[in-house]
């Protein structure tokens, strides 16, 4: 009999999701997408509208400010809930959120970051690039009931 016979050692649901890509002003929807359905696996869907808000707003930054708009994107089950990374060759690091004028339309994403994750950063990458990483746990959502 021959056939793939899963190792019983193995999760059934993976606990990560990597993805390299070169992302588009419609990358965003589809990124959201497989972050929800990633999260409703792990049953973490009460950060889903969090961790949708704070990818768009990573990918926006990829899409804007990466000249080849190319980055590798890295969801990562916790134990206390879920870490994503947006990591892209450019060695150019983000600044951190600044005063802007009232009247700005853009440059408020990383305010929002700070708004709404529990803990973010930015990374220098070996090969020179960055990786901006932010945390969202189980405690950050107000009125949750965590597994």
């Amino acid at each position: 009999m021959n056939g793939y016979f899963p190792s019983i050692y193995d999760s059934p649901i993976p606990t990560q999701y990597r993805m390299t890509l070169t992302v588009g002003e419609h990358s965003a929807r589809h990124i959201r997408r497989i972050a929800r359905m990633h999260l409703e696996n792990w049953e973490l869907q009460h950060l889903t509208d969090t961790v949708e808000l704070a990818l768009t707003e990573l990918i926006a930054n990829v899409v804007r400010h990466v000249p080849d708009s190319q980055c590798t994107l890295l969801l990562l089950k916790q134990q206390t809930g879920v870490r994503a990374e947006v990591t892209d060759a450019y060695g150019e690091l983000l600044p951190a959120p600044a005063k802007l004028d009232r009247e700005s339309e853009g440059g408020r994403g990383l305010i929002l970051l700070d708004a709404f994750v529990d803990k973010w950063g930015v990374s220098p990458t070996a090969a020179g690039g960055k990786t901006v990483w932010f945390e969202c746990t189980n405690s950050s959502v107000q009125g949750s009931n965590p597994p």
